[in-house]
């Protein structure tokens, strides 16, 4: 029996080349595309017939030698841009994709684009776009087009589509004859108005329906119902490779440009979403200029990798020992931290790539290390700062209970001296803005970080979301004097949960609790410059505890509930046939589905804090997707981090020098 690799040259040289399809790059293309894929399970043993074969709702694959024949006359080169308006089964896209540059996809059926997406995905064409959309208007967001390919007969040639054309570019369609009978034609764009039009003979094609096509009972193509979704989010998806692939960080290459890259997670556990932050990171700073890292982690803990990386005098400080350990102290960051050190070994200390904490909790490390930087800069300041921060002292150990006691007890606020004491360093830093971010500039940041507590803790116990918008608050403008002291080409990667990153405005807590976060402040300081990028998973294991302070465990994330976009991620990627991909939902390639996936429907959020048995009413929020995130990643399965012990030894961490910033 003939393998399906000679029954396809048998195909190219009997029904394509004898049949005089002379263009050997449509040739080479035809010979490399494995046709079988691209037909319904059970019917591939008809896929190098020299005949149409059925693919549902109605449509087929087309012959070979027809393909072969619009390809040739399309007159496709390697810098191409294409617009394959009918997709189907995803066949000539996928041939016309190995000649092209690009190819622009759209499909009427949901559910055959999803298909085709997903024999996309697994034989790697990644250079196809896919879009659920009426054909006859095209994909105006893409024009001009170098060729358009029409798998669907009109009435006749759809003037937005003409519209759409390169000049020099060429159109093939069939359109009707008036008699009932189609012929195929070439409409070449010779100029911007003028056209010349070429008759390639007599074909039959299914019917071209939408607004410039044949009328149907739905004018316009058919929403996504609950049901069409996961289809529709298939065709939408771009398959991502394996997190160990090099290749996994170039598919955020389009977020290259902004100066701020945001990326969120669903739970502060999980592995896959640390290690797809760090293999974005590692391209945005060696492929974009990225130089600044800021994470959702207290600044004196994180000023102390950020000594490590840049390779600075360390004050000894052993960061993250304070709950929740693991969120930052475990395996993930701790490979993605050793890259870093490595990466800025190469570069001069004024061009390292810095690491930094954007959270406020840490008061006691922060009032040490202002302390620290006064004891050795300016002892008579580093005394009244000590008067200062006095009244802070008998609740450093437990900062919580400070906002406690001034609510029941009315204990004097502290409030005056800790604010005194930022100001000092901040007009300090003023006077001597030649010192870069190094020591003066750290210890003011300390400084406001102590100040910000003192509010935070103060006001957490009067509920509302006065806590929560002061710590997101602090975050963001924590955010803006890293960037401002890097100087103008500053560029920063945010790693922060999806609660944290996804615009507030458009979630649960922005509509009903007045809430603000990182993400809506970054959009409305940074416009477009800004790229807010979700993160989600169905199921599986998750670092996490069962209450405040209590010992991590790893524990087992529910299966994602109905009317969740989880779920419906969940059935994408099983339609798919992939456990990772991107939406890009600013995408062109996306609107369809981004306009479904904008309504409002239950997203989870997993925290520190983690209580399966009451998952939907502990973890569940409304919020929309669209509208919160610019793009959205997806694990389908994935796994707990790895902690490290606090007390990490040489013996714990062969070869690993004894400055490891996480060791002793």
């Amino acid at each position: 029996m003939a393998t399906a690799e000679e029954l396809r040259e048998q195909m190219v040289r009997e029904q394509i080349a004898r049949r005089g399809i002379a263009d050997q790059r449509v040739l080479r293309a035809m010979s490399e595309v494995p046709r079988e894929a691209f037909v319904p399970e059970g019917s591939e043993v008809f896929a190098y017939d020299d005949a149409p074969v059925p693919i549902g709702e109605g449509q087929t694959i087309s012959q070979p030698f027809i393909v072969a024949l619009m390809l040739e006359a399309a007159r496709l080169a390697p810098d191409d841009k294409v617009l394959d308006v009918g997709l189907g089964s995803g066949y000539a896209a996928a041939v016309a994709s190995r000649i092209a540059r690009e190819v622009w996809g759209i499909e009427w059926f949901a559910s055959l684009a999803g298909r085709a997406e997903a024999v996309f995905g697994r034989l790697g064409y990644d250079n196809i776009r896919v879009r659920v959309g009426d054909g006859s208007l095209g994909w105006p967001e893409g024009a001009p087009f170098d060729a358009i390919l029409v798998a669907a007969g009109g009435p006749r040639v759809p003037e937005t589509l003409l519209g759409q054309l390169a000049v020099g570019g060429r159109l093939v369609i069939p359109v009707d004859a008036g008699d009932g009978s189609q012929r195929l034609v070439r409409v070449t764009r010779t100029d911007e108005r003028r056209f010349e039009t070429d008759d390639l003979g007599g074909v039959r094609f299914v019917p071209l329906v939408g607004e410039e096509g044949w009328p149907v009972t739905e004018r316009r193509p058919r929403r996504a119902r609950a049901t069409d979704l996961p289809a529709q989010i298939a065709a939408a998806a771009e398959p991502l490779p394996s997190l160990d692939d090099e290749s996994f960080g170039r598919a955020f290459d389009r977020f290259g440009d902004r100066r701020v890259v945001l990326l969120g997670e669903a739970s502060h556990g999980t592995s896959e979403f640390y290690r797809a932050r760090a293999a974005i990171t590692r391209r945005l700073v060696e492929a974009h200029g990225f130089n600044i890292i800021a994470v959702e982690a207290d600044f004196p803990d994180a000023a102390a990798i950020d000594r490590h990386v840049r390779r600075r005098d360390t004050d000894g400080m052993r960061p993250f020992r304070r709950f929740p350990v693991w969120m930052w102290r475990n395996a993930e960051v701790a490979r993605f931290v050793d890259w870093l050190a490595k990466h800025n070994a190469h570069f001069p200390p004024d061009e390292r790539i810095g690491f930094y904490g954007l959270d406020l909790y840490n008061m006691q490390a922060s009032i040490r290390a202002v302390l620290a930087y006064l004891d050795a800069h300016d002892p008579e300041a580093a005394a009244l700062a000590r008067e200062r921060y006095g009244c802070l002292v008998p609740w450093q150990r437990e900062p919580a209970a400070y906002g406690r006691a001034v609510l029941s007890e009315g204990t004097l606020r502290c409030e005056k001296g800790v604010v005194a004491a930022c100001r000092d360093l901040l007009e300090r830093q003023l006077a001597e803005n030649g010192e870069t971010m190094d020591g003066l500039f750290e210890a003011a940041q300390n400084a406001r970080l102590v100040a910000s507590a003192e509010r935070y803790y103060r006001v957490m116990y009067h509920g509302g979301p006065e806590a929560w918008n002061l710590r997101d608050r602090h975050m963001f403008e924590t955010l803006e004097q890293i960037l401002e002291a890097r100087g103008p080409r500053a560029k920063a990667v945010v790693w922060a949960h999806n609660s944290h990153i996804g615009d507030a405005r458009y979630t649960e807590m922005g509509e009903l609790r007045g809430e603000i976060n990182l993400g809506q402040l970054a959009r409305e300081r940074f416009g477009k410059s800004a790229a807010l990028i979700g993160f989600g998973t169905h199921t599986g294991t998750v670092a996490a505890a069962s209450e405040w302070d209590g010992p991590m465990q790893v524990m087992r994330v529910n299966p994602s509930r109905e009317n969740s976009y989880e779920r419906l991620c969940h059935d994408a990627a099983e339609r798919a046939g992939r456990d990772s991909f991107l939406v890009d939902l600013a995408s062109p390639r996306s609107a369809d589905v981004a306009e479904a996936l904008a309504e409002a429907r239950f997203e989870r959020f997993i925290g520190v804090i983690y209580r399966p048995e009451s998952e939907f009413l502990s973890h569940y929020a409304e919020a929309s997707l669209t509208k919160q995130f610019d793009a959205w990643v997806w694990f389908d399965e994935t796994r707990a981090v790895t902690p490290l012990p606090v007390e990490a030894t040489e013996a714990e961490r062969p070869g690993t020098a004894e400055t490891w910033p996480f060791g002793l």
